[in-house]
C-alpha cells in the first residue's frame, strides 16, 4: 500500500539541506499573461480577474476584432489581439480554448509559443443525455497533448475547476478556491501558483507532474453534475495545506 503521506527527498538536493518553503513563491506582477481563447467564458473570466488584480493581461482570438472588442469590455488595460500576436507578446500564455479546437490552435502556434511557460486549463468533456463525461485523448490529457505540440515550450496544467461566472461577476470580491497546478519543473509550478495567488480568495497548490493531468481534467465532469443538482458554482478546497 502507497500511502499519500510518502516524499522522498528531491533529487540532487543535499542530505541535510533544509527544505524549501512550499509557500515561498516568486514575484510575477511584472509578467505579461496572454490568454488564448479569451472571448470565451473561461478565458474572458480569467482574463478580467487577472487583469483586476494589476497583471497585465493581454486576451486572443482567432479574430483580433473579436479581440479588441472583449478587452474594451473587460477594461483594466487589458489588449486584445489575434492569437498569434498575444502569443508573441506574453511571458505567460493560458491555454482556454474549446477542446475541439485545441489541437489544431496549439499546433499553428507552436513557434510563436517557442520559449514560452504555456498554461493548459482546457478539460477534454463529452456530453449525452447523462450529463457530462470525461474524454481520454490520445496522449493521456489535454495537457500531454500541449506538451506534445509544444516541444519548444515548457507545458503546465492548471486553472481547471473555475466557475466561468463567479469569474465574471464583478460584484465578487473573492473567488473562494484552490487552484491545482500540474508541471514538470519545480520553477514554472511555483510561477503558475503565484499566478493563481494573485486574485483573491483563490491559492495555487503544487498537485503532481503532467501525467496526472488526466484526472484533475476530468474531475470538471463531477463539477459539473454538482453544479446542475444543487444549482450551485462548485470549486475545490484542499484541506491540511
Amino acid at each position: 500500500m502507497t500511502s499519500t503521506d510518502s516524499a522522498q527527498q528531491p533529487t540532487g538536493t543535499p542530505v541535510g539541506t533544509p527544505a524549501k518553503d512550499p509557500w515561498d513563491l516568486p514575484d510575477v506582477s511584472g509578467l505579461v499573461v496572454g490568454v488564448l481563447g479569451g472571448t470565451g467564458p473561461q478565458g474572458k473570466g480569467l482574463a478580467y480577474r487577472l487583469a483586476r488584480a494589476g497583471q497585465k493581461v493581454i486576451i486572443g482570438s482567432r479574430a483580433a476584432e473579436r479581440a479588441r472588442a472583449a478587452a474594451e469590455e473587460l477594461g483594466h488595460g487589458v489588449e486584445g489581439f489575434d492569437n498569434a500576436e498575444t502569443a508573441r507578446r506574453s511571458d505567460v500564455v493560458i491555454v482556454a480554448v474549446p477542446w475541439d479546437g485545441h489541437g489544431k490552435t496549439l499546433e499553428a502556434l507552436r513557434a510563436d509559443l517557442a520559449g514560452k511557460l504555456v498554461v493548459d486549463c482546457v478539460n477534454p468533456l463529452g456530453f449525452d443525455k447523462k450529463g457530462a463525461f470525461a474524454l481520454r485523448p490520445e496522449e493521456g490529457s489535454a495537457a500531454e497533448q500541449a506538451a506534445a505540440l509544444l516541444p519548444d515550450s515548457r507545458v503546465a496544467a492548471a486553472f481547471h475547476h473555475l466557475s466561468a461566472v463567479l469569474l465574471q461577476d464583478p460584484e465578487i470580491a473573492e473567488i473562494d478556491t484552490d487552484v491545482m497546478v500540474l508541471g514538470e519543473e519545480r520553477a514554472d509550478v511555483e510561477t503558475v501558483q503565484a499566478l493563481a495567488g494573485r486574485i483573491p480568495g483563490m491559492r495555487g497548490i503544487f498537485a503532481g507532474r503532467l501525467r496526472n493531468a488526466h484526472q484533475v481534467e476530468s474531475l470538471v465532469a463531477n463539477l459539473i453534475s454538482v453544479n446542475r443538482r444543487y444549482k450551485a458554482h462548485a470549486g475545490l478546497r484542499l484541506t491540511d495545506v
